[in-house]
């Protein structure tokens, strides 16, 4: 049986940071996204480079299928990839 390789912590920034982009080219997403994380629109490059700050991103994608299914759709990735990315950059903190 093969053992399952884990998600470089590198390409869940590099998927996280394409969720981002595509957050921010929606904007109805965005204002939920800046709301719920108490964010402002002026501090969301400083916030992005926070520890934990694309984890949580993720979770918002996680948490809103209709957003995490037309993300993925574009991405060209699986949904579980997302799961992946989020899993990887949480680190050992949150296992």
């Amino acid at each position: 049986m093969p053992i399952a390789k884990r998600l470089s912590v590198d390409a869940a920034e590099e998927l996280a940071i394409s969720a981002l982009a595509y957050l921010a080219g929606n904007p109805d997403a965005l204002g939920r996204f800046l709301s719920l994380s108490g964010i402002g629109p002026a501090d969301l490059r400083v916030a992005a480079r926070e520890p934990g700050f694309l984890a949580g991103l993720l979770e918002f994608f996680l948490a809103d299928e209709s957003l995490l299914l037309s993300f993925v759709e574009e991405a060209q990735v699986r949904p579980t990839m997302v799961a992946a990315a989020r899993y990887a950059l949480a680190g050992e903190s949150e296992l």
